[in-house]
């Protein structure tokens, strides 16, 4: 039996090899994660996957679009396998916590920019800031 995932390399024309298999359950399941927590995943269930192999994934899977990279400002860059739906993330400024983000309101109306300089809009990053419930009592101080 085919898996979902088996299916989504296919799709893009990428090869199904157990690193991309385990980096993509890795991130279905551990979304807005570092590239090493990702090896350190990975390497639970199979401990000869490379560093550069995973590195080597992650590449492939957000070139081909089955994976989104985030690097909010002053972050180390995160993958996530949501995808295609113009979400935003809301990161935390004491841990770095990142949680998902829908539009605003309607159907993209980010996408709408006040002036598009003649560009073709497809894509708007929003990045909020703030304190997440664990480190609120932390941040009170700080106002």
């Amino acid at each position: 039996m085919t898996s979902a995932f088996e299916e989504q390399l296919r799709a893009v024309s990428l090869r199904v090899t157990r690193p991309r298999l385990a980096v993509l359950a890795a991130l279905r399941d551990h979304p807005h994660v570092d590239t090493d927590t990702v090896i350190d995943l990975v390497r639970t269930d199979h401990p000869t996957v490379s560093h550069q192999a995973v590195y080597d994934v992650l590449r492939a899977l957000t070139d081909t679009g089955l994976v989104r990279r985030i690097q909010p400002a002053g972050a180390t860059a995160r993958y996530e396998m949501r995808v295609r739906d113009n979400h935003h993330h809301v990161v935390c400024r004491w841990c770095g916590a990142i949680a998902d983000v829908d539009c605003a309101a309607g159907h993209a109306p980010c996408l709408t920019a006040s002036d598009d300089h003649g560009f073709v809009i497809d894509e708007a990053e929003v990045v909020y800031w703030g304190a997440c419930p664990d480190c609120l009592p932390r941040s009170e101080g700080t106002r």
